[in-house]
């Protein structure tokens, strides 16, 4: 200020007022914004916990028809043979918050099926038999869907960054095979008559030391697929063989691969552990084979704990599973707390 110039208190109090002014943090500044404008912000918390909440992929104008499905067993009922237990319960919340955030993450559809007791199931062996029905009941509920992908309860998605796109449909020419010739535990015959294999697959399954597994599985919702599931739900199979198949619908569709050329000609098979890997204590007798259990240093898809009531620790498998999902998965922000 120029010694000529009247000295004025009201110019010393506004430069003060400017050196405060920006001296102030940034959260001042911030919370000041957010005070003058408080029904914009509202509007966009609210905005964003919504969506957080319930999934982007079910609000406008982000609603659309899922291109894929993921199908779940669970048992609200509690069991044919007895009523679940606290474990039981606890591995099922699981394994459901397991395939509901991966199915949010990735924008695909999934639908929980309740595979209590029903009357028309006639016999101690219903629960297997209901697969059939729940498929076709899922491709009514989503009649646009292109896939849809079957998973057990004992099941875990170990990788779920990974889309399916990703892991499996980019390579499927390379990655499933169409002839058992290589892996073929059931001595299936290698070929039948009328079979057209330039046909695209609709269907895609794995094996396991035992033959077909069901644990984890694709269907493509099409005029074969409906086909397909009439012919698997045939009385024939249901109500003359539910005594003579040991593994219910998986036998039935080994059956119907083995026979019918229109079948085969559109199924296609998949490494176990691309899909549908086993834990330790699943086929046992092949406890040095490689090809069925899960490998951690190669951090395999998914992880089906198949067979684990029978003899083993379902609730310390999910548990084990569980808690290495959760570390290879983590944020990289919390290896610091």
């Amino acid at each position: 200020m120029s010694s000529s110039m009247p000295y004025s208190p009201l110019y010393e109090e506004d430069k003060k007022r400017q050196f405060n002014y920006r001296r102030r943090s940034l959260l001042d500044r911030l919370g000041n914004a957010i005070a003058q404008h408080r029904k914009i912000v509202l509007v966009i918390f609210c905005s964003l916990f919504v969506m957080f909440w319930f999934g982007s992929s079910k609000l406008p104008p982000f609603s659309k028809d899922p291109k894929i499905v993921l199908i779940l067993a669970v048992n609200d009922g509690g069991g044919v043979h007895k009523w679940k237990g606290e474990q039981e319960w606890a591995s099922e919340r699981i394994s459901i918050q397991n395939k509901r955030a991966y199915a949010k993450r990735h924008g695909y559809g999934l639908t929980l099926k309740d595979m209590r007791t029903a009357k028309r199931y006639s016999h101690e062996y219903r629960e297997g038999w209901q697969k059939v029905e729940v498929l076709r009941q899922t491709m009514r509920e989503f009649p646009n869907a292109e896939w849809f992908w079957w998973l057990d309860p004992e099941t875990l998605i170990m990788e779920p960054q990974m889309s399916l796109e990703k892991h499996l449909f980019s390579r499927l020419d390379t990655l499933s095979y169409r002839i058992p010739d290589e892996f073929n535990p059931l001595q299936l015959p290698l070929d039948i008559p009328y079979v057209d294999y330039s046909q695209e697959p609709e269907l895609f399954i794995t094996q396991d030391c035992g033959g077909f597994n069901l644990g984890s599985f694709l269907i493509k919702n099409s005029e074969w697929t409906k086909l397909l599931l009439d012919v698997w739900w045939d009385p024939v199979c249901y109500e003359q063989k539910h005594m003579m198949w040991e593994h219910r619908e998986q036998d039935a569709l080994e059956a119907l691969y083995a026979q019918e050329p229109w079948i085969r000609e559109k199924t296609a098979f998949l490494p176990l552990r691309s899909i549908n890997a086993f834990p330790p204590g699943a086929c046992s007798e092949f406890s040095d084979d490689a090809r069925f259990f899960y490998n951690e240093e190669d951090r395999d898809f998914v992880v089906n704990m198949a067979g684990c009531s029978f003899g083993r620790d379902c609730w310390a498998e999910m548990q084990h599973y569980g808690s290495l999902m959760e570390t290879h998965n983590q944020r990289w922000w919390r290896r610091f707390y």
